[in-house]
Parts: C-alpha cells; sequence; structure tokens
C-alpha cells in the first residue's frame, strides 16, 4: 500500500469520507523519508507539525540533567508522534522525535490539520477520537507505573506490542520502562 492508501485506511477506522475528501486530506500531507537516527524534532525546537508514521519506528524522549534517556512513546506505522505540548502552546520543544530505524512519515502542519478540521467535520471527529485514544493508552500506561513492578510492566508492553521486541533495542525499552538495560537483562535471565 501506498501512503495514501495508507493514511485512508486509518482514518476509515473510524470516520466515513468520499474519495474526494481523502484526496483533499492526503495534499495537506508531506511524505518524508528518514535515515535510523534521524531526528524530527530536537529539544528547544519551534513545532509545526506532528507525523504520521508509514513504515519504521520512531521514539519520542526527554534527556534530563543527568544525561539518564526517558522514552515517552515509540511510534509504529500507523502511530502519530510529535511534541503535542509545543505543538498546541507555542512553547519550544521539551522532547526529542527521532528514528529508531529508517522511517517513511506523513508530515501534517498544524494549520493544515486545523484547516481540515474547519472544512471537513468528519476529520475533525477523527482527531478528536484519536487523541481520546492516545489520552487512554498514556492514563494505561501511568497507571500500570504506579501499580506494577517493572517485570509486569515489561510483560505488559511485549503482550500489547509484540512487534517491539524485535524491532526495538533492549536498551530503548528499558528506557521506557524507566530502568537500566542491565536491570531488564536481570529479570530475564538471573
Amino acid at each position: 500500500m501506498n501512503g495514501a492508501d495508507i493514511l485512508q485506511a486509518h482514518i476509515a477506522k473510524m470516520v466515513a469520507l468520499t474519495p474526494e475528501q481523502h484526496a483533499a486530506i492526503f495534499d495537506r500531507f508531506t511524505p518524508l523519508s528518514l535515515k535510523k537516527g534521524q531526528s524530527l524534532i530536537h529539544e528547544g525546537d519551534r513545532v509545526d507539525s506532528e507525523y504520521f508514521v508509514l513504515e519504521g519506528c520512531l521514539k519520542s524522549y526527554f534527556v534530563n540533567d543527568e544525561a539518564k534517556m526517558f522514552i515517552l512513546q515509540f511510534a509504529m506505522p500507523t502511530w502519530w508522534a510529535s511534541d503535542y505540548q509545543a505543538l498546541y502552546s507555542g512553547q519550544r520543544a521539551t522532547i526529542t522525535v527521532d528514528c529508531i530505524t529508517n522511517a517513511e512519515v506523513l508530515k501534517l502542519s498544524n494549520a493544515d490539520r486545523e484547516a481540515l478540521c474547519a472544512a471537513i467535520p468528519a476529520v475533525a471527529h477523527f482527531f478528536r477520537w484519536r487523541t481520546n485514544r492516545g489520552y487512554v493508552a498514556l492514563q494505561k500506561r501511568l497507571l500500570s507505573f504506579m501499580n506494577n513492578d517493572v517485570k509486569i510492566r515489561y510483560e505488559e508492553l511485549l503482550q500489547q506490542y509484540p512487534e517491539l521486541y524485535n524491532l526495538v533495542p533492549k536498551q530503548l525499552i528499558a528506557a521506557y520502562l524507566g530502568v537500566s538495560r542491565e536491570t531488564l537483562s536481570r529479570l530475564y535471565h538471573p
């Protein structure tokens, strides 16, 4: 499937649109081919866009003053990524978004998303649905952090997203879980 077809199938999970509406939507996106390690957003950048992943895997992360990395999100095909605080507030980015693998993404500017939502009410409904799903996933992850030890969180992650195990290096999974690579290794190789 090409990028337009992947995006159309993704949107069609929630809203029905005409072929003309899909074409108008796709015209607002900019396709980008990215290399492993390439950044879309750096901490401190101005952010005016979000990214829909067609192929590959991205990570959104923060590095604290002690140089410890905290991964907020992995973004695999049909997932979205950005620094949403910066995108919606106009503040500078507090996180970095880069490529774990080579990736193909579609870039959508905030202005183009707002124009699409104003022109096609079903698109506004889609973006609201997508935001709600993201909020629910974030809430579930936060509750898991508060209630479960790292072994349970690791098992939940791999049960929910089994493709991560072969796609993402273990040190990045450890950073997502909030532990060191060594701690993760000790849990599974005592």
